[in-house]
């Protein structure tokens, strides 16, 4: 059953030669024989005890009743900082949380359970996703230990939503949830070899996940094909009384995302690529022509060389934002919960306090960094918030997609993935393109686009605000013409060409 899509699980269920609960049960044991065990790639912190009977119910239900929608019995992870009230975790990789229990499910985890999803688990990920050490090693928590990449296992996951890529990219679940506040679904998604959909802000609820910034924060859904992104977004999206921002939403979510998969739709599209995400590796270059080939090959208009003034020139101020708002935002999360920790502050004497256990590889600068900021009231985050929106929004995206009559930009997702180093922490080799969908709030879709020396290299669609039917469209007309998934072999610290 490796790389069956959704669809197909569908169609063998409805045939009978499948069934929710064989699924569950094949995927139970390549965690154990892969996750757990052999290759040991820790993409897995814990197993939902009642996903069985919860697949067991859905069977009878199909039989009897029919399916409730795309993803009826479709065994999901999701990660970990996102609140499950059963009797996993939501400790978001963090020893200071570790035993806490939601009081209620997430937002989105209400849309699944409602959609026939069958949650199997929790997937590790950077700690604090990645919101605590400018040294830190992505997909490392002191919960979870290191997540590795499926490809070649001494190579990074990149992060924050790690485990949820390589469990999709290791076939130990069907399709998976990550979060992304910069970067962190579509770095993983790429790394490993998926498809990763960061959606526009607002469209899929923030409620019941742990968060870093609420002006950014945004849950997506990864798989191993477009489709399979899409059948899973359509159970995210929706109206969230705890969240107002998906009020502003309603008017532009779609009931059936499934219905812009078209293989033509570059046919005649202006898309354009950006200076300043190449040059960076030669191999990346060879993957983004090849690339630009194929969307030439299917119609597109491809207008190279695009100028974005605005590049690189809201980094500090990103910067504050999150800092800022990580205070603000998490500090409400944590005291309405009732761990043992309740604010900031706690978390991080709580991790000087156990600091062998918690901080043995790289520090909490970054938590120190946000206990010191004030309320958002003050006028530093003010002007820093409003510098981002303009230069990621008015003068960024939008104006350059205007300016040169463009329905979306593409650039490279990232460089191939570096080899894992607690000591030092990460180091990017470049090419990163996630920073102005992440800031302005826009959409941004990962696909599969080739091989570097045996690594993952995907390309990014990025286009406006709620541009997704779009973007989907081109993804996977891209993904369809391409076919640039390839199946990971779990090599131990070697590369090939």
């Amino acid at each position: 059953m490796n790389e069956m899509t959704v669809m197909e699980m569908q169609k063998l269920m409805t045939s009978g030669e499948l069934s929710s609960v064989k699924l569950l049960r094949y995927y139970l044991k390549k965690i154990e024989e892969i996750d757990r065990n052999g290759s040991q790639l820790n993409s897995v912190l814990e197993l939902n005890p009642d996903a069985l009977h919860i697949a067991e119910i859905l069977d009878k239900e199909r039989a009897e009743k029919g399916v409730r929608s795309i993803m009826h019995g479709i065994p999901v992870l999701l990660k970990g900082n996102i609140d499950t009230a059963d009797k996993m975790e939501t400790n978001a990789g963090s020893l200071a949380l570790k035993g806490h229990i939601a009081g209620k499910d997430a937002f989105i985890v209400s849309q699944l359970r409602d959609a026939g999803a069958v949650i199997l688990g929790k997937t590790n990920l950077s700690e604090w996703a990645n919101f605590r050490s400018t040294r830190s090693s992505s997909g490392w928590s002191s919960v979870g230990g290191q997540t590795k990449n499926p490809y070649i296992t001494d190579r990074s996951p990149c992060g924050s939503s790690s485990g949820s890529a390589v469990a999709v990219s290791a076939n130990l679940c069907a399709v998976a949830v990550g979060t992304e506040t910069d970067g962190s679904v579509v770095c993983p998604s790429h790394i490993n070899g998926i498809v990763g959909i960061k959606p526009t802000l607002g469209l899929v609820s923030r409620s019941g996940i742990i968060p870093i910034a609420h002006s950014q924060d945004t849950a997506g859904p990864m798989g191993r094909t477009v489709t399979d992104a899409v059948a899973l977004l359509q159970s995210l999206t929706g109206y969230d009384a705890d969240d107002g921002i998906t009020e502003s939403c309603k008017s532009h979510k779609q009931i059936d995302y499934l219905q812009f998969l078209n293989k033509d739709a570059l046919k005649g599209v202006r898309i354009g690529v950006p200076k300043g995400f190449t040059g960076f590796h030669e191999k990346v270059d060879e993957v983004m022509e090849q690339a630009i080939a194929h969307m030439k090959k299917q119609g597109a208009i491809i207008v190279d060389s695009i100028e974005i003034e605005t590049k690189g020139k809201y980094d500090d101020e990103e910067f504050e934002v999150l800092l800022y708002e990580f205070k603000e935002d998490l500090n409400k999360y944590l005291s309405n919960t009732d761990g043992s920790v309740k604010s900031l502050k706690e978390v991080i004497e709580f991790n000087k306090r156990e600091k062998d256990k918690t901080m043995p590889f790289f520090q909490q600068e970054l938590l120190e960094k946000a206990q010191a900021k004030g309320p958002l009231t003050e006028k530093k985050y003010l002007k820093a918030l409003k510098k981002c929106r303009i230069l990621s929004r008015d003068k960024g995206i939008d104006l350059i997609l205007k300016k040169n009559n463009l329905k979306a930009l593409i650039a490279p997702t990232g460089g191939p993935a570096w080899k894992i180093d607690l000591i030092n922490g990460d180091h990017f080799g470049g090419g990163s393109s996630s920073q102005a969908s992440a800031v302005s709030g826009y959409p941004n879709i990962t696909v599969p686009a080739g091989f570097v020396s045996g690594l993952p290299i995907g390309i990014s669609f990025i286009g406006a605000a709620f541009s997704e039917p779009d973007l989907i469209g081109y993804a996977y007309a891209f993904e369809q013409s391409s076919k640039s998934r390839r199946e990971p072999e779990f090599k131990e610290g070697s590369v090939t060409d």
